[in-house]
């Protein structure tokens, strides 16, 4: 006979797979706490935050988008194109000829001048990386900063580091490096407790040792005291 055979469904506990904590959302001025249903959750499950997430990442896309000249170029095309057919379809209905429009035309949509409408005004400026942050990036002479503050920095680097190392932790070089972060603190701890000040140690007095030929082999220390740095 052979071995048997465990047919039963094994729980994620013995599957190597564990329910991760409870979490923060990430947005900026949610601060909800919620548990999560899978490792890459970064947001609650409210309707409205998401709604506000997803409008936030659309306006970044679009910002990126517009710093690409051949999209500038496709999208002044593409309102060129529209605002043909507006004046197309403006006069047509002065001439009682009816004419199929995609999409109905607006004053707005057109300056009185025939130039091009922008929302170049209305665009907001370069803004925090952190979701649901409008707020300008701080001034950096140094790199291109991509958060306001410290606070939206800590707050992203923090997800993005469990990220990684939740998906390192399946990997040998992940538990490797995991066990050197435990040793490494193991030691903090241990050399915070033997660094005890002795009883007394202050009354002694001090001196430096002479290297030299002569017979005094000390040197007095004036009654200073070394300060570490």
């Amino acid at each position: 006979m052979g071995h048997s055979q465990h047919t039963a469904k094994s729980s994620p506990t013995a599957s190597g797979c564990r329910r991760a904590g409870p979490r923060i959302c990430l947005r900026k001025g949610c601060g909800c706490v919620f548990t999560t249903s899978r490792w890459n959750q970064r947001y609650c499950g409210n309707p409205e935050c998401q709604r506000l997430v997803r409008r936030w990442q659309a306006a970044k896309r679009q910002r990126r988008r517009r710093q690409n000249e051949e999209h500038r170029q496709q999208h002044a095309q593409a309102q060129r194109e529209r605002r043909q057919r507006c004046r197309e379809a403006t006069s047509a209905s002065e001439n009682h000829e009816p004419l199929p429009v995609e999409k109905e035309c607006s004053p707005e949509t057109t300056a009185e001048d025939g130039g091009a409408w922008s929302r170049r005004k209305n665009a907001p400026a370069d803004f925090c990386d952190r979701p649901g942050c409008y707020d300008p990036v701080r001034a950096s002479s140094r790199t291109n900063a991509r958060y306001c503050g410290d606070d939206c920095r800590r707050a992203v680097r923090r997800v993005l580091d469990r990220e990684r190392k939740w998906l390192k932790r399946k990997t040998y070089a992940g538990r490797f490096k995991r066990r050197l972060e435990y040793r490494q603190a193991r030691s903090r701890v241990g050399s915070q407790q033997n660094r005890e000040v002795r009883p007394g140690s202050a009354d002694v007095a001090e001196s430096v040792g002479n290297y030299s030929s002569t017979s005094d082999a000390r040197l007095s220390y004036r009654g200073n005291k070394e300060r570490p740095p």
